[in-house]
């Protein structure tokens, strides 16, 4: 309340003045206290009005307040749940990061391993690559030296038919030998017989004279004759002499057909052997071939040159057998002629 203070009062003159003074003062204290409840009375409802709103808020608030408690007990279960699994989380992770380590050590140690095999394998490719080349090169000249080797063999076996036709005209010769072996001999005794017991005749000496120029063109061997031979001694031992030499060519030539013979089987088996050879060059791997490939072209040389040395040797007695057909047709014309 407002208090006036005696300093305040002022200093009447007279009563009126001051009943005046303390009329209007009342009165405006008056005022001031209808004010004052006027005032309060406001205050007041707003009072009550403001605590039934805070009321309201605090009822409010007290239920918020219990949900977030209700809440807040269900986040830290939540909380600790979690704390749970994270930790049963970090424990398998590094369980796993533990195994995850060790997968990938050796993984890198795989991973050398294959970096080494995958360089092993690179340095075998080419030694691979290497020896392919070396391989199809010496296959080509194998094949090179097979391709001559089936050359000469095809050759060789059209000359071996021919030794087989020359085989034929030989065993004929043969055949013709011993007929005109056993000829002589039965001319010879009839020529023996008749010398006895014919006299000597121009023709006679006639015979005598064209065997001793067979004898002279043949070039063999005879005997010096003496100046004063008797003619009819001397027609005998050139025709003695002519028969003899005939003989001895006839055997010479049957032995050199008999050694003919023997070089015809054994070309004949070296060329058997030869093909069994082929066939099993033929027949194997690669690493085989290049094995034995100086060893087959040093025999394929030394076939070539014995094939080479037994056509020359082929060709001589071809030549021989026929001279040998002109001395047996000579042989037989001397015979008719002494006939």
């Amino acid at each position: 309340m407002y208090i006036m203070n005696t300093d305040m009062i002022p200093k009447f003159t007279s009563k009126d003045e001051e009943i005046d003074f303390w009329k209007t003062l009342s009165l405006k204290y008056k005022k001031n206290c209808q004010e004052a409840q006027e005032e309060l009375l406001e205050f007041q409802e707003g009072s009550r009005e403001l605590e039934a709103e805070l009321e309201t808020q605090l009822g409010q608030a007290e239920h918020h307040t219990s949900v977030l408690h209700s809440e807040n007990s269900r986040l830290k279960n939540e909380v600790d749940s979690l704390k749970e699994k994270l930790e049963q989380q970090y424990a398998q992770s590094y369980k796993q990061i533990n195994m995850l380590e060790d997968d990938l050590g050796q993984t890198r140690g795989i991973k050398e391993q294959l970096h080494k095999y995958v360089r092993e394998l690179e340095q075998s490719n080419d030694d691979l690559e290497r020896a392919k080349r070396a391989t199809i090169v010496s296959l080509e000249d194998f094949e090179q030296r097979l391709n001559q080797a089936i050359e000469r063999n095809a050759f060789l076996e059209s000359e071996l038919d021919e030794k087989e036709s020359v085989l034929v005209s030989v065993q004929r010769l043969k055949d013709e030998a011993r007929d005109l072996r056993q000829e002589l001999a039965v001319r010879e005794r009839s020529t023996d017989v008749t010398r006895m017991s014919v006299p000597t005749s121009p023709i006679q000496d006639d015979n005598d004279k064209m065997d001793y120029s067979v004898q002279a063109s043949l070039s063999l061997p005879a005997t010096p004759l003496a100046k004063s031979a008797n003619p009819t001694e001397l027609s005998n031992v050139l025709g003695n002499s002519a028969r003899m030499s005939a003989l001895n060519i006839v055997s010479d030539l049957l032995r050199k057909v008999g050694a003919l013979e023997s070089k015809l089987t054994a070309c004949r088996n070296f060329a058997k052997d030869q093909k069994a050879r082929n066939s099993y060059a033929i027949t194997e791997n690669g690493n085989v071939i290049n094995g034995n490939t100086a060893k087959f072209s040093h025999t394929l040389h030394t076939t070539s040159s014995y094939y080479d040395k037994t056509r020359e040797r082929v060709i001589f007695p071809a030549l021989i057998l026929a001279g040998a057909v002109l001395l047996f047709f000579l042989i037989e014309v001397v015979f008719q002629a002494g006939w």
